[in-house]
């Protein structure tokens, strides 16, 4: 049953996005548009790439998981890019930040106190 919800809005957030996809496609051409769909479950992330494909990303809250695919305007096809789950991500403290390192930052910190 949850699958099946899951689906449902997975499927309802592409048709918000292609919608927006559609209204950006009357847009002048050069323009980049971003737009943003969000429910409790659900947060779809568009973006235009300007060669003619549309990009979507589709994040769940709740299970923190991202899905990305991109959209052909010219032909409508929808490709799977990449799926992750991206819950140890977010438990890492700093990854390829350059420097000063966040850690770095909060010793200095620590030392004007």
């Amino acid at each position: 049953m949850r699958g099946l919800v899951s689906g449902a809005l997975i499927g309802l957030a592409l048709l918000i996005v292609g919608v927006v996809g559609f209204a950006d496609a009357q847009a002048p051409r050069g323009a980049v548009h971003d737009r943003t769909a969000s429910s409790p479950d659900l947060l779809a992330l568009s973006h235009d790439g300007g060669d003619g494909r549309q990009q979507i990303t589709l994040v769940d809250p709740r299970q923190r998981t991202m899905a990305v695919y991109q959209i052909d305007r010219a032909s409508g096809a929808i490709q799977l890019k990449s799926v992750r789950n991206v819950q140890w991500d977010l438990l890492i403290e700093d990854y390829n930040a350059g420097t000063p390192a966040p850690r770095d930052i909060r010793a200095l910190k620590e030392q004007q106190r």
